[in-house]
């Protein structure tokens, strides 16, 4: 893939109650035409990233920050 640096990359903000997360995307999704094989496979990756995130020393790190309430 191309220096990631270099791209413009699509960028989505997602936000619930709780949370804001922004998102920038480097997977090509065109590849995918169907719309719906499309979103799936979105919602898949964003899934995989939060077990991935889950599994890291920083997700721990991330939580600390409440410690010291």
């Amino acid at each position: 893939m191309e220096d990631v640096d270099k791209l413009l990359l699509p960028e989505i903000n997602l936000e619930t109650d709780d949370i804001i997360m922004n998102i920038a995307v480097k997977k090509d999704y065109s590849l995918i035409k169907d719309l719906t094989e499309r979103k799936k496979e979105f919602i898949n990756d964003l899934k995989s990233f939060i077990d991935e995130f889950d599994e890291t020393e920083e997700s721990l790190e991330f939580m600390k920050y409440y410690d010291d309430f």
